[in-house]
């Protein structure tokens, strides 16, 4: 019996970057690396048992992304967050949102309302036994799955990119987020909205929603955070 010339099949293996630029993010929004903190080239490296060249390249991606800033002769840092960045954010978020919903609204289906439907009931079942970033994860997703819903693709890929930034600030505030439970349910109204495929009141949920978030993650931020003083700022 002959072997054949080609014996064995490619075996894939994961992208080292990307494995460890997805560890990095991790530790940004679950708090672990904080805003200002330093991103240690070598002991990043030890700690992951690669050599600091992957390192490197996760951490350009990521300045890339805005998750962390270069500091020349100094390395790579947490970016650090102001009350400004956090408007911008949620501005762009609510923007973006009302947009899924309003496509969700014209486009989706039986499979579409199970989906979310199921992602809500998820919610409200685990959400008391979830660490607040699992919480925060089950969440997004939710939102995640709109914009998915929305047929929009370019719509999701811009809610994918303000995502790790979204979960990142929540990550600020020692885990002071809202009630898990009611975060959890408030959810439905909007579901509810799309499957009567009445756009304008899923617009009015959804900005309610994300309105409320925003407000407070807003004020909790500045009393955890305060932000100097600049004469001359507008009040």
């Amino acid at each position: 019996m002959t072997l054949s010339a080609t014996p064995f099949v490619p075996v894939e293996v994961p992208d080292l970057v990307d494995v460890i630029e997805a560890e990095l993010t991790r530790a940004i929004v679950e708090g672990r690396l904080r805003p200002g903190a330093r991103v240690v080239e070598a002991e990043t490296a030890r700690q992951m048992g690669v050599s600091r060249a992957p390192v490197r390249e996760a951490a350009r991606r990521m300045e890339r992304q805005g998750l962390l800033v270069a500091k020349p002769r100094h390395g790579f840092f947490v970016r650090e967050i102001t009350v400004k960045e956090i408007d911008d954010l949620y501005g762009v978020r609510l923007a973006l949102e009302e947009c899924a919903v309003a496509g969700a609204c014209a486009r989706i289906d039986a499979a579409g309302i199970a989906r979310l439907q199921a992602q809500i009931d998820l919610m409200c079942a685990e959400t008391l036994g979830l660490t607040p970033p699992q919480r925060i994860q089950l969440d997004l997703q939710f939102h995640l799955m709109l914009c998915e819903l929305s047929d929009n693709e370019r719509l999701l890929r811009l809610f994918a990119t303000i995502e790790t930034e979204v979960r990142m600030i929540i990550a600020l505030l020692d885990n002071h987020y809202q009630d898990p439970l009611f975060v959890a349910k408030a959810h439905q109204p909007i579901l509810d909205a799309i499957i009567a495929q009445d756009e304008a009141a899923a617009r009015a949920q959804m900005r309610e929603h994300i309105t409320s978030a925003w407000h407070h993650v807003r004020d909790l931020f500045t009393s955890q955070h305060p932000q100097p003083f600049r004469e001359n700022e507008p009040s």
